[in-house]
């Protein structure tokens, strides 16, 4: 096989993966704060890092790959600044916070059963590990910390080379940092909030430094280094946290291990850093807070299927920015439905064989070849699609060369089938029923050659919104927008 090369964010340059641990892959990636749905942009990141396991287990490599669930501590700036997110939510909705963090972490992982997205070795949650944070911060705090009347503030200058995964230094050090009264340094930040006085949080816990709750930035630190150890092989997540959370965690980490510099990347808790960029709109970054709230069950709604998203995100590199449209999506899953058709038209045939042969030995090279340079999807497509085209080649072993390849795509290509893929848009004025009744009206006008009535059904589907496929054995398909 090629080796397996990844662009580190650390050391800003293609490296060969090396395991810190041989024969393993462990795998930390930044989950989602559960306060609100996620919008498909947030999801592309976990597109990217099940891509990554994937890849890591076609390898050959024993996977452990975690993913956090964040309940409590993240603010509602990501810039160390404003409210928690969590209670915010909460008392917006008036609701427990227990209830509000259960119903978003339900929601979120529907979306990663939608997308095929492989369950983790574990899902940690942050209000799980509130002990073994405290005790994290308290092995620090004598020679890294320091106390205000708001928390326990991490020192920065107490490590070698912070912020040096961060992109945009300026002279107050590296990205964006809450003001606070009393902090050393501009870049300082919370690893301990307390609760102020005369105020009573939903989520707060004792600790030696008043009653309060944790930092965004100590979660990660503590949940991936009780899990999977330092220093573990790789820690992934989206571009936004370039700037800030993860120069924090590796502060923290580098403050637990040894305080030395960076140019050892095993000093920064992990080895390799990975993120994939932003998905956007024209009108620029997709967020909550701007435009429509593209979540994946919007799509849904609008009658795409959630894989077409996922090969929308495989079809651009995950260090790209990918613009999202709603005709990118359409073109997505055509080409999708296309992959189905021709895959289910094999299994028809024969079943997948114990191997591919030596027939599809040179793709199934291509293949790893293109997922082993930083996981370059886009390549990788076109080879499986090589694979999909052949003609006059042994269906099983062809069956074979497919699955091993979407083993790491992930398109679920051996067990959908197009059927699945007409979802009803919700706006939809016409029932199954209504329309099978409607073909079977149509069948019998056709069968007395009456064209015009044929015609005439054929129109009225179009103005429902159903597109009529003659001579096609799933004979209808919704029109979509």
């Amino acid at each position: 096989m090629t080796e397996l090369r990844l662009f580190n964010s650390l050391t800003r340059q293609l490296e060969p993966f090396r395991p810190v641990h041989p024969g393993e892959a462990r795998v930390y990636t930044c989950g989602p704060t559960v306060y609100n749905y996620p919008h498909i942009g947030n999801m592309r990141a976990y597109v990217f890092a099940d891509v990554l396991g994937r890849t890591l287990s076609f390898k050959g490599y024993r996977l452990t790959h975690v993913i956090n669930i964040t309940d409590v501590g993240h603010l509602t700036d990501d810039a160390d600044a404003g409210e928690d997110k969590m209670e915010k939510m909460a008392a917006q909705k008036a609701q427990s916070i227990w209830d509000v963090a259960r119903h978003y972490t339900e929601a979120y992982w529907a979306d990663i059963k939608a997308l095929n997205i492989r369950q983790p070795a574990r899902w940690t949650v942050a209000t799980d590990y509130i002990e073994p944070m405290i005790r994290f911060a308290a092995e620090i705090a004598d020679k890294h910390c320091y106390e205000l009347d708001s928390g326990l503030y991490f020192d920065v200058s107490t490590v070698a080379d912070y912020g040096r995964l961060a992109r945009a230094r300026t002279e107050e050090g590296e990205g964006r940092i809450d003001e606070v009264a009393g902090k050393r340094n501009a870049a300082d930040f919370a690893i301990w909030r307390k609760t102020p006085p005369g105020e009573k949080r939903q989520m707060e816990w004792d600790s030696p430094w008043g009653r309060g709750a944790p930092g965004w930035h100590l979660e990660c630190s503590v949940m991936s280094g009780e899990v999977l150890g330092f220093p573990f092989d790789i820690h992934t997540g989206g571009i936004d946290h370039r700037e800030i959370h993860h120069p924090n965690e590796i502060a923290q980490n580098q403050a637990h291990c040894c305080t030395n510099g960076l140019d050892v990347a095993s000093n920064s808790g992990a080895n390799i850093w990975m993120h994939n960029n932003f998905l956007v709109e024209r009108s620029g970054k997709m967020s909550k807070s701007a435009g429509e709230f593209l979540r994946l069950q919007l799509l849904i709604d609008k009658g795409y299927h959630p894989l077409a998203y996922r090969l929308l995100c495989l079809q651009a590199h995950y260090r790209s920015e990918l613009e999202f449209s709603w005709e990118g999506l359409g073109a997505a899953l055509v080409r999708l439905k296309r992959m189905v058709m021709a895959v289910a038209q094999l299994r028809g045939q024969a079943d997948p064989a114990e191997a591919a042969g030596a027939r599809f030995a040179p793709f199934l090279e291509r293949f790893d070849a293109a997922v082993s340079d930083d996981l370059n999807t886009a390549v990788a497509l076109t080879v499986l699609e090589e694979v999909i085209a052949l003609k006059k080649v042994d269906a099983g072993e062809k069956l074979a060369a497919i699955a091993a390849m979407d083993a790491v795509l992930g398109l679920g290509l051996l067990t959908v089938g197009r059927a699945d893929l007409r979802i009803r848009p919700k706006a939809a004025t016409i029932s199954e029923a209504e329309i099978e009744a409607i073909l079977a009206n149509r069948k019998e006008a056709r069968a007395a050659k009456d064209f015009a009535a044929s015609d005439a059904l054929r129109d009225e589907l179009a103005a429902a919104g159903v597109e009529v496929m003659d001579g096609d054995p799933l004979g209808w398909d919704w029109k979509l927008g």
